[in-house]
């Protein structure tokens, strides 16, 4: 990232700039979470099953998964302010639509059009704060951007209660209209201009190659949780995923404007940032999901209590979110990415020690490192992507690291939630078909416990990853610095620091 980006707006207005992407990314989470709690309202108030009503959250993810890289490129090549506020405004109406909604297929086709906006939010709204900001200062902007995330994440679903409670679920989405058109406003008023890209055109091939294998396995571990690994629908899909993944490689190495340009990859801190985001999402949208079921199910919790609880790995991670991006500023993004990965390692270490008489204070001391090292990880590790970004592809990247964050979802909550469900009805024996939350508190248990084996392996491997470059990185500071002629000074890269 050239320093030079960073004057794209003065500084007194770079606060300004972060309100406005902040509000954006509020927004998105918060209706990525609120309408969760109104499921089973939906169900009635539409007359639909929960198998079709589910869709109203799955729309909305899969449109995001599948549009984040695109729209990156496209901010890059047309301007991010730009794209930002047609996602304002695609946001603000997909919003109002649903609202509108008179029965669930209305309300899914509208939540697409929401998630389309919410794709340009997020992903834009990093990488127009990695423009503006320079490197000195990018880790406190990024870690307060990523508090702001996990409040949402946080308010969304008390929210989400509150209004439906007060007046009726579609005030939920009436809510998302007035973030949009405040955001709208301030975003008009603040954002930086950005000149469009003139000499290379969009890649309509890879757009499309990248966006049909995004959807089709998203959409395989999605229906895979409902239909089965065996169905043969789910191998179509996963079979079709993996020939356009071959197909989006082979269009990208010949394009002379690519989507997303592979030689980026060759940059191991962003490569290994990703890898390491994408797994650190896994893992908690695995827990996060199949918490909720351990209790209830095996310690008989109370919905509002399980709430409660579920809150703490969140506030944490909103407390310790910006005080990570003050030591990146400080000391470099990669040892504090090390020292977030240990304390996840810990806490999933010890979250292996949960048994059918865990306390609430037991539960509560078990999540603690997991919330801490969140917190302490995810900042540095935006931060080292984002600076990874050379000038004019931080809308790509900044789709990438979005791209990590809602995908690790879909494979945290379809990989690890059906794991849980198969392990637990094997350690209960009974037949193939058995639903896992009718077992007993002790196979469910024993259930937990061999997804948590597998989320500290995947732990260590990242953790393994991320040292190995933390290593490599020093080396090469050091072959730098050692090769500088005597007297003269040798800036390093902006990501390694």
């Amino acid at each position: 990232m050239s320093s030079s980006e960073s004057t794209l707006v003065p500084a007194h207005r770079r606060p300004w700039v972060l309100a406005a992407t902040a509000t954006a990314a509020f927004g998105a989470t918060v209706m990525a979470t609120a309408v969760n709690v109104v499921l089973p309202t939906l169900t009635v108030e539409l007359s639909a099953p929960f198998a079709i009503i589910q869709w109203v959250v799955l729309a909305y993810l899969l449109a995001t998964i599948a549009l984040v890289p695109l729209i990156g490129r496209l901010g890059d090549l047309w301007g991010k302010a730009r794209l930002f506020l047609a996602g304002h405004a695609a946001f603000g109406l997909g919003s109002l639509l649903c609202a509108l909604a008179p029965d669930a297929a209305t309300l899914i086709a509208f939540r697409t059009v929401q998630g389309a906006g919410a794709a340009a939010l997020t992903a834009l709204g990093l990488a127009i704060v990695t423009d503006v900001y320079p490197a000195e200062h990018r880790g406190r902007a990024l870690g307060l951007n990523a508090a702001v995330v996990s409040a949402g994440v946080v308010l969304g679903p008390s929210l989400g209660g509150l209004v439906a409670d007060a007046t009726s679920w579609r005030w939920i989405f009436a809510g998302g209209v007035a973030t949009s058109a405040v955001g709208a406003a301030l975003a008009l008023r603040v954002l930086p201009r950005y000149p469009r890209v003139r000499g290379e055109r969009f890649d309509l091939l890879g757009a499309a190659t990248l966006f049909a294998g995004l959807l089709a396995l998203s959409l395989a571990l999605t229906l895979g949780q409902l239909r089965g690994a065996d169905d043969p629908v789910i191998r179509a899909l996963g079979g079709l995923a993996v020939a356009l993944a071959v197909a989006f490689i082979a269009v990208e190495r010949r394009a002379v404007s690519p989507v997303v340009d592979l030689k980026l990859f060759r940059d191991s801190e962003l490569t290994v940032g990703l890898v390491s985001g994408l797994i650190t999402f896994v893992a908690i949208s695995g827990v996060i999901f199949l918490v909720p079921f351990y209790l209830g199910g095996a310690l008989g919790y109370t919905p509002s209590r399980i709430g409660l609880l579920m809150a703490v790995t969140p506030m944490l991670l909103v407390v310790m979110a910006p005080i990570a991006g003050a030591l990146t500023d400080r000391f470099g993004a990669r040892p504090i990415t090390v020292a977030g990965l240990a304390s996840l390692m810990l806490g999933y270490l010890v979250l292996g020690t949960l048994d059918e008489h865990t306390t609430a204070l037991g539960y509560v001391l078990r999540f603690v490192p997991i919330g801490l090292g969140m917190g302490t990880f995810q900042t540095p590790n935006n931060t080292a992507i984002m600076g990874a970004a050379r000038r004019g592809a931080s809308g790509v990247v900044g789709g990438l690291l979005t791209l990590t964050r809602f995908f690790g979802q879909v494979v945290g909550t379809a990989v690890l939630g059906s794991l849980w469900a198969t392990r637990a009805v094997a350690q209960a024996g009974a037949p193939r078909d058995s639903d896992a939350t009718g077992l007993s508190a002790a196979a469910q248990v024993a259930g937990l416990h061999d997804v948590i084996d597998v989320i500290q392996i995947l732990i260590a491997a990242a953790l393994v990853l991320v040292i190995a470059d933390l290593v490599r990185g020093r080396r090469v500071d050091g072959a730098v610095a050692g090769s500088a002629p005597s007297g003269g000074v040798v800036a390093p890269r902006e990501p390694v620091r």
